[in-house]
């Protein structure tokens, strides 16, 4: 039977991923009425469909459009990925509708000011909003969907998949419009969005691995074990030249860790051939439901799926 302490941090982690999304929608809807619909740039996907629209028919008709170009998403999302999913869909496309139309109450007076500052602060708002959204383990983009869809039945990736719709989406802007000189700062302003969202679902943390080759490698293990409390693996190698066998320390490391690796590494050994490279993700091969689950460590994750003590 779970303690109140368990429930408790049961009903948290439950109530997380959607304040999360909740205020993701605010913090986008504010990029968008704030920075980009006054100063003619779009956002790609169906909200820059919807943009494009609401530019040809009225700025308050936004919200409409952006939930009528995702009502064919909605479905796909629940034939092809599941009903959590578009529940969490559901949330955040209303509350995002629901602030776009609730924004210009709230603060009446647009941001209108140099390309590069709407670009770059605008681009850096709609990057935190979408990224909390996707934390929260929603998204806004219909295009997001079809990726993960296109994926499954053809084998291109999901960033491929988004990346060609923008296109097709920035391009109809420049020939609806006739005006190229927006599109192209959408487009940077994109790039901008991509960057901040990726930092806002991964963190600001960088994970390394290491790999080791000493003779005095036991030595090194048991240091690097007891004095920094790190995980590795030893693997078994034998010398291109020499011919002689040797074993190979793997070492999965946080960015901030890795000066006072090194320093221990070649206090042992001076002559420590150590080889560094950033890894992207690293799994126990479990996948959790819960976004704002308590997180392991990452060094005691690589130590469970390496099978080690």
């Amino acid at each position: 039977m779970k303690t109140a302490s368990e429930q408790s941090k049961g009903i948290k982690s439950q109530i997380i991923p959607y304040a999360l999304t909740f205020l993701g929608a605010f913090i986008a809807a504010f990029a968008i009425k704030i920075f980009f619909l006054p100063n003619n740039l779009i956002d790609g996907g169906t909200v820059g469909l919807a943009m494009i629209a609401a530019r040809m028919f009225g700025s308050d008709t936004l919200p409409l459009f952006l939930l009528l170009f995702n009502l064919p998403f909605v479905y796909l999302a629940y034939r092809f990925i599941g009903k959590l999913f578009v529940v969490q869909l559901l949330l955040a496309l209303l509350s995002f509708a629901f602030f776009l139309f609730l924004m210009p109450k709230i603060f009446a007076h647009p941001f209108v000011g140099e390309n590069l500052e709407v670009v770059v602060i605008g681009g850096a708002i709609l990057g935190v909003g979408v990224g909390m959204i996707i934390r929260g383990g929603a998204c806004l983009d219909g295009t997001e969907i079809l990726g993960i869809i296109i994926n499954k039945k053809m084998g291109f990736t999901v960033g491929q998949t988004v990346f060609s719709c923008n296109i097709l989406v920035f391009g109809t802007a420049g020939i609806v419009f006739q005006d190229w000189h927006p599109p192209i700062l959408s487009l940077i302003a994109f790039i901008v969005v991509a960057k901040i969202m990726d930092m806002v679902i991964v963190g600001l943390d960088e994970t390394k691995s290491v790999l080791v080759i000493s003779p005095k490698s036991n030595e090194i293990s048991q240091s690097i074990m007891h004095e920094l409390g790190l995980g590795l693996t030893i693997m078994y190698g034998r010398g291109g030249f020499s011919g002689a066998s040797t074993e190979i320390l793997y070492i999965i490391i946080e960015r901030l860790q890795l000066t006072d690796l090194k320093s221990l590494i070649y206090n042992i050994d001076p002559n420590a051939f150590i080889a560094i490279e950033n890894l992207h993700e690293v799994s126990s091969g479990i996948q959790q439901n819960k976004v704002f689950r308590k997180k392991k460590p990452i060094t005691a994750i690589a130590t469970k799926a390496l099978g080690q003590k």
